[in-house]
C-alpha cells in the first residue's frame, strides 16, 4: 500500500472549496423544505469542519512529531477553522446577497471541528 505524506496542498484545496461553498448567494441554493427537516445545512457545516480540521491536522505530522506539542497543534487547529467559521458567518451577513447570520452555523461548525480534533487525536496521535 503506497503511503502518502503528510501536505498542505489537501487542506489547501478544501480551505477553496468551502471558502466558495460558505460565499454562494443565497439564491444559488437550493430552497426545499425536505432539507429544512433533517437540518442539511447544519450536517454540511459538521462534515465541511470536520474535514478541514482532519486535513490540516495530518499537514501538521510532517512538522511536529513529539505527542504532546501535537496535542497542542492539534487543538491549535480546531480553534483556528472555528475562528474561520464564525468569520465567514460575518461575511455572509454584511457580504454575501441573500445570506444571513446564522449562531445554529456556528455551533454546526464547532460540532465539526471538535469531531475532526476528536478523530485526528485518536488516529495520528500514538501513546
Amino acid at each position: 500500500m503506497i503511503k502518502l505524506k503528510p501536505s498542505v496542498l489537501p487542506g489547501i484545496l478544501w480551505l477553496i472549496i468551502s471558502t466558495v461553498l460558505l460565499t454562494l448567494p443565497g439564491s444559488a441554493l437550493p430552497k426545499e423544505d425536505f432539507f429544512d427537516k433533517v437540518y442539511f445545512d447544519k450536517w454540511v457545516h459538521i462534515g465541511m469542519f470536520a474535514i478541514m480540521v482532519v486535513l490540516w491536522c495530518w499537514a501538521m505530522l510532517k512538522k511536529y512529531t513529539a505527542p504532546g506539542s501535537l496535542k497542542r497543534i492539534f487543538f491549535f487547529m480546531a480553534l483556528i477553522w472555528l475562528s474561520y467559521g464564525i468569520v465567514m458567518e460575518f461575511v455572509q451577513l454584511f457580504f454575501i446577497k441573500n445570506r444571513s447570520f446564522d449562531i445554529g452555523d456556528i455551533a454546526a461548525d464547532a460540532v465539526g471541528s471538535f469531531a475532526g480534533l476528536f478523530y485526528s487525536m485518536k488516529r495520528y496521535i500514538k501513546k
